[in-house]
Formats: structure tokens, C-alpha cells, sequence
């Protein structure tokens, strides 16, 4: 099993890795900013730099789904996990067309109100996870796994 595990630098990078107990044992590539947190944490790891800032950019959207499509047919993952943010979006959607299956995780700070790349990616996750049960009234497929952190 190949996992590709996507999403801005920072909180949303943090929140991936705390998931190692279960991506450490699998073919793993990560797709992040090209910051030094992103570089420091994933030192060991196979990383993609992606296109930033994001939020709100349809000149990030642009070329990061560009760059989604190459690093996908390159890299075949089967499945994609994501908590955020923007980078997400074109990773979820064409991952998806081209048969990855994709898990969503709302970031623990959002308890009742949905972000806006949750709400993107809501209808075409395989499984949306949320930290807090309130967020279920959002997201009413979701599944709530408690915190993380």
C-alpha cells in the first residue's frame, strides 16, 4: 500500500505526522510547502514541494493541480490523507479520478464549523474524520475518531 500524505505546512503537517504509528510501516511520499518546518520534519521522507500560499488562490489551485496530476501518474498512491489545507483540493479530486482512495481529517480546531477545504472535499471523501462529535452536524457522514493530538 502506497499513502500520500498532503497538506500545508505547520499545524496541518503536524497533525499528518502524528498519524505515523500508521503510515511509518508503508510506501509513503509526502506533499507539502517547501518551508523549513516542512524540510526539518521530513528530513528522512520523500517530500513534493507544492505551490504556496494558497488560501483563496486560484493561481495556487491552478498550479498545484498541475503539479497533483504529474506527482499522482508518477507515484500511483492508493490512498491520499489530508487535514488541510487548500492543497488538498486538486490531490482529493484527481486522486479520485484516478482510483486513490482518499481520507479526510477536519483539523482539531474547527468544532463546529466547517473549513472551507472540508467542505470541498466533503463530498468526494472516502472517509471524512472529525475530531469533535458537534462536527458530526456538519459533516453527518463523518466519523469521529477523537483527538489526535
Amino acid at each position: 500500500m502506497k499513502v500520500c500524505m498532503v497538506g500545508s505546512s505547520g499545524g496541518h503537517l503536524t497533525h499528518l505526522y502524528m498519524l505515523k504509528p500508521f503510515w511509518q510501516n508503508k510506501e509513503r511520499f509526502w506533499v507539502t510547502f517547501d518551508k523549513e518546518d516542512a524540510k526539518s520534519l521530513l528530513k528522512d521522507e520523500k517530500m513534493y514541494p507544492c505551490y504556496y500560499p494558497t488560501n483563496r488562490s486560484l493561481k495556487a489551485l491552478f498550479i498545484n493541480t498541475k503539479l497533483a496530476w504529474g506527482i499522482l501518474r508518477k507515484e500511483k498512491p492508493d490512498i491520499i490523507i489530508s487535514s488541510g489545507a487548500a492543497v488538498a483540493v486538486p490531490f482529493f479530486y484527481l486522486g479520485k479520478f484516478l482510483g486513490a482512495k482518499t481520507i479526510y481529517i477536519e483539523v482539531f480546531d474547527r468544532i463546529d464549523k466547517p473549513t472551507i477545504t472540508g467542505k470541498m472535499v466533503y463530498p468526494i471523501t472516502d472517509k471524512f474524520i472529525v475530531e469533535w462529535e458537534e462536527m458530526k452536524k456538519v459533516y453527518p457522514k463523518a466519523v469521529n475518531l477523537g483527538s489526535i493530538f
